[in-house]
């Protein structure tokens, strides 16, 4: 892991394109996140992430923003001695896992705000992986036309976030897309589109809802 931020920053840090993201201490940072980050134990995250480390990444022109994955409710402490910066939920699955489940998120905020960690509510317009993985049907969303989108967005919206992240931008094969959709057949597989509205249909409400985070997140600071 440190050798591939070191090979990250060394090679794209100086990008107008590389997102650095303020810390708590007021420093631009890069910010990642660390998908199944708990399949590794906190001890040994601990050497990289914490100031007090062997190999400690901290305070150094590598150091940034970790983010680790939240899955079951355990990950929360872990996350914590880990030295993680942050929590994401990553899922699109509502009810799927203790982290994706919306019903958790106030009470992982306020864990989050009293140990001074980044919570990031994931949000997705839905969920079908069937064609990839035919058992597990049960973990299908529909996406209503938007409206299981925009109550994912709602539910995030609501614990005062700082971050809500995507999931996805272009996973057809969960079908969580959001990019613009036209009907497509490609063999047996029919890809979803968002007929009868327009190919652009999940764009518009992510811009919409991301207005509306702004605006949100301008009253808090008042």
């Amino acid at each position: 892991m440190l050798e591939n931020i070191k090979y990250i920053i060394e090679k794209y840090g100086d990008h107008p394109a590389f997102f650095r993201y303020k810390s708590s201490t007021g420093k631009l940072l890069p910010l990642f996140y660390i998908y199944d980050s708990y399949l590794q134990s906190p001890d040994i995250w601990a050497q990289l992430l914490k100031s007090t480390g062997k190999r400690s990444i901290r305070n150094t022109p590598y150091d940034g923003i970790f983010i680790g994955l939240l899955v079951e409710e355990k990950h929360k402490a872990e996350v914590l001695a880990a030295g993680f910066d942050g929590i994401y939920t990553y899922f699109a699955t509502n009810s799927f896992s203790y982290g994706s489940s919306q019903r958790n998120w106030r009470s992982i905020k306020a864990f989050c705000d009293s140990n001074n960690l980044i919570f990031i509510p994931s949000v997705g317009p839905g969920y079908i992986d069937t064609s990839i993985r035919p058992w597990n049907g049960q973990n299908t969303r529909n996406r209503i036309n938007g409206k299981y989108y925009e109550t994912s967005l709602k539910a995030a919206l609501e614990t005062r976030p700082e971050i809500i992240s995507v999931t996805s931008f272009n996973e057809w094969h969960e079908g969580t897309q959001i990019e613009p959709a036209i009907p497509k057949t490609r063999g047996q597989t029919a890809y979803l589109d968002y007929l009868p509205y327009k190919p652009s249909l999940y764009l518009d409400i992510t811009r919409r809802w991301a207005e509306k985070f702004r605006e949100e997140q301008e009253k808090w600071l008042q």
